[in-house]
């Protein structure tokens, strides 16, 4: 295939979507040979936990393969395959914010109420103020350089954020979504609202060819500046969605028992312990030492704690007669891992999508004659309008995504009654 494009520029981004590939290939392969693995007992597990130089050693063994696959396939997985993964990671770090929005909020709020101290009170207050005034602030930037007379586009985009973040503000503290959901405040609304400004002020700010909606079009300096700090903010977020989406496989996929601990196991019935009684530290002892002498013991006392007939300890306690001795002491993944390794690799390979997307300006091919003597082309990130309505279009999905956290317990009161 014959590029026609200007000094072969066509191909590094051709070779961006080779490594791209070649990765999200290692994941979704470990992926596949990791389900159903549960705990680190099972043989499995050590793709996982070790094998680090044979997987090294695959990776670049896919990446130099990814080279003799002819460019045309690479034009597809580009323009379509690759552009939906990035789409769903994108959606999976707006669910993590507004997760994050209430996990942040509900913790300060533990703090201060457990530890009786102002301190957390302040933080939670202060950082409520100062999120709500830099997305103030940022507003009032955009409407003065970016929304000017003629920026029609960019006066719907910032006008239209706005109202929304107008409308999460109120139906927070709205009086049925109180009652439904007595956490629900102004502190999750603030990093809403300051989360998605930055989106829409990243967008306008990302507009190519327009300098008279865009100044920092209109010299060199302020855009390198934007740049660097747009693939410094970029690559950041990328990280800390991937590794917080991979190990908080709950928030996506059911990965825990009813009682809100980690499953053990998949194949023990729950016990009924309606008419328990409590048991003193010497019947629980003997309890124990008598199941680890029966063939099935360790299976009854997996589904005794899972149960919550007796304390997890009793697993650890148990392990002088276990087959498993030999195991690292600090193995916290032996009775049940800690999160979904498949999912895990999932996560990460739609975030090579994502990245290979940023990388290659999502597919969109500029260059910048007029910025440098010796011809050179300016890398841009997100240097697109394709970049500036997925930008503009995920804020606006983060609101919703928001807004549905607020009237869910509303709407379906029975799937909530537990919160």
């Amino acid at each position: 295939m014959k590029f026609d494009c200007k000094e072969g520029s066509c191909y590094g981004v051709i070779g961006v979507h080779r490594v791209s590939f070649a990765l999200v290939l290692f994941h979704a392969i470990l992926g596949c040979l990791l389900i159903g693995v549960h705990d680190s007992r099972q043989k499995r597990a050590a793709i996982q936990n070790g094998w680090w130089g044979p997987k090294i050693l695959a990776w670049i063994v896919l990446v130099v393969v990814s080279f003799f696959i002819p460019s045309g396939f690479f034009m597809v997985w580009g323009n379509y395959l690759a552009l939906f993964g990035a789409a769903v990671f994108i959606l999976f770090g707006l669910v993590l914010l507004v997760d994050f929005a209430h996990s942040w909020t509900e913790k300060c709020m533990e703090k201060y109420e457990m530890e009786d101290s102002t301190l957390w009170k302040n933080i939670l207050i202060g950082g409520t103020l100062l999120m709500f005034s830099g997305a103030i602030t940022l507003t009032g930037i955009m409407y003065g350089f970016f929304a000017t007379n003629g920026c029609s586009l960019n006066q719907f985009f910032v006008t239209l954020n706005m109202i929304l973040c107008l409308l999460v503000t109120v139906l927070c503290v709205s009086p049925k979504i109180q009652e439904a959901n007595p956490k629900s405040g102004l502190s999750q609304a603030s990093i809403v609202v300051i989360y998605c400004t930055y989106l829409v002020l990243s967008a306008v700010a990302n507009e190519p060819n327009d300098k008279e909606c865009n100044p920092l079009r209109r010299s060199i300096g302020p855009q390198t500046t934007s740049i660097v700090l747009g693939a410094i903010f970029t690559f950041l977020a990328v990280a800390y969605s991937t590794s917080r989406a991979a190990t908080q496989d709950g928030a996506f996929i059911s990965s825990k028992s009813s009682n809100g601990r980690p499953k053990l196991g998949n194949s023990y019935e729950p016990l009924d312990t309606a008419s328990a009684v409590p048991l003193m530290p010497n019947q629980v002892e003997a309890g124990v030492k008598r199941m680890s002498t029966q063939g099935s013991g360790r299976e009854h006392l997996i589904a005794a704690v899972e149960a919550g007939a007796l304390p997890r300890s009793v697993l650890y306690e148990d392990d002088e007669d276990d087959e498993f001795d030999n195991m690292n002491d600090k193995d916290d993944e032996k009775y049940g891992s800690l999160y979904n390794y498949s999912f895990f690799h999932f996560v990460f390979a739609i975030a090579a999508m994502y990245i290979s997307m940023v990388l290659t300006n999502w597919n969109t091919i500029r260059f910048e004659d007029t910025l440098g003597n010796d011809g050179g082309d300016l890398v841009r990130i997100g240097q697109s309008y394709t970049a500036v309505w997925v930008k503009v279009v995920s804020g606006w999905i983060c609101h919703l995504i928001y807004i549905w956290s607020l009237v869910a317990p509303i709407a379906m009161p029975d799937r909530f009654i537990d919160s």
